[in-house]
């Protein structure tokens, strides 16, 4: 029997998000254990079975200098796209292939620092970078005048080191994310300064989507099923928050507590639950700086439920769903995450894995927010501490990652 390729690999994500705040690719680690010797090949078929039409583009970072060699030396055109650090350029060995790779017609990437950008005969070998901004050039960037449509160019010597149709990484300000995006047209962000974007609001109390909102309303008037529902619903933490608390209220006068969405959605019936809806829409948020936020809260919730894979038991499935998508609502709502699900009747399931870091679900919520990180190593630790099979791990990580969906231009 042949090992799948999955057993000896690391994997983590990071989503890109592009100008329209929508998902626009996602940046796969691959780390390999310093022993293996990967087949490169393997991997890339494995994608290819996985991945449909509508899945996101793949960036692939390797790790290892041995798993890069060996993915410049097979990947065929068509192939994800594959990232090489500019300091591992000197190398001959990755040099050579890197040069091959490109005249085979493979789509490369360059990461580095922008202020370390390859002179042009190695520049050629790129399709795109994914660059870091040194202090001093965020600091420009800032300063730098604002481009008006239709307005001439600014001053060379004032404008910003932002280079438009590149990726950029650790963008840490909402201020800087905005610039690099709505004024330097880069063409995604690794990552998101949701920090920096929650601090901003900390003033205004967040509300839930209007689009999601929106989109249950339109849902409802189909007479869609309840399934359709749950998952709209599901889409928005705060929206499903925020109804549970409402379907508990001592207004609706209900005997029993409301566990779990799909109860509220069935005992409150359709009328009720749009003329709610109808109250929420009014305030509800059209900041498109909050949509990032939300979809990478809704990633690792659909983690957390496939790494912990209930089998044909869908209520508890859709429980371990809840627990990831409730995991962040501290974050949303400036609160303890303690305090905010007590007012809850849920599972003690939930709060254990979610404030304790105990349970049954701790081992793939802890296991989802690891995936989150480039941190071979914690990954490593969580699986043999909760006796998780790497395989598997990696599995649930790629068919999650591969039902994402990216609107591409037509």
């Amino acid at each position: 029997m042949v090992q799948s390729v999955l057993g000896s690999l690391v994997l983590g994500y990071r989503p890109l998000w592009n100008r329209a705040r929508k998902l626009a690719a996602i940046q796969l680690y691959a780390h390999s254990e310093a022993s293996a010797v990967v087949d490169g090949s393997h991997l890339l078929r494995t994608l290819q079975e996985l991945w449909s039409a509508s899945s996101p583009p793949l960036l692939i970072s390797a790790q290892t200098r041995q798993l890069l060699c060996d993915l410049l030396e097979h990947a065929p055109r068509g192939a994800p796209w594959i990232e090489v650090r500019g300091d591992w350029l000197s190398d001959s060995a990755i040099y050579s292939r890197v040069k091959a790779a490109h005249q085979r017609g493979l789509k490369l990437v360059w990461r580095g620092d922008i202020g370390k950008l390859p002179e042009a005969s190695v520049a050629r070998c790129f399709d795109n970078s994914l660059l870091t901004l040194r202090p001093e050039d965020a600091v420009a960037a800032l300063k730098a005048p604002l481009a008006r449509p239709g307005a001439p160019a600014p001053p060379t010597r004032s404008a910003s080191p932002v280079l438009a149709g590149q990726m950029y990484e650790g963008i840490a300000s909402r201020a800087l994310m905005e610039h690099c995006l709505d004024q330097s047209n880069a063409l995604a962000l690794a990552g998101w300064p949701s920090e920096d974007v929650l601090y901003s609001m900390r003033h205004h109390p967040q509300q839930p989507s209007h689009a999601v909102i929106f989109k249950l309303m339109k849902a409802i008037d189909a007479e869609q099923s309840l399934e359709t529902f749950e998952d709209i619903m599901g889409e928005d933490p705060l929206l499903a928050y925020r109804f549970m608390v409402y379907t508990n209220s001592a207004a609706l006068g209900l005997r029993t507590g409301i566990d779990s969405l799909r109860r509220g959605l069935v005992m409150m019936g359709y009328g009720s639950i749009k003329r709610w809806l109808s109250d929420q829409l009014p305030h509800a948020s059209t900041d498109p700086n909050m949509q990032p936020v939300r979809d990478a809260m809704v990633i690792r919730a659909n983690l957390t439920a496939h790494l912990l894979d209930a089998g044909i038991e869908n209520d508890l499935r859709r429980e371990i769903y809840l627990c990831g998508l409730v995991s962040q609502l501290d974050e949303l709502m400036g609160e303890p995450l303690g305090t905010i699900l007590r007012r809850l009747p849920l599972s003690e399931r939930i709060y254990d894995a979610t404030v304790l870091g105990t349970g049954p679900y701790a081992s793939g919520l802890q296991m989802a927010c690891a995936l989150e990180k480039d941190d071979a190593s914690a990954i490593r630790q969580l699986c043999e501490t909760h006796e998780m099979d790497l395989e598997e791990v990696n599995r649930a990580l790629l068919r999650v990652l591969a039902d994402l969906v990216v609107e591409r231009k037509s």
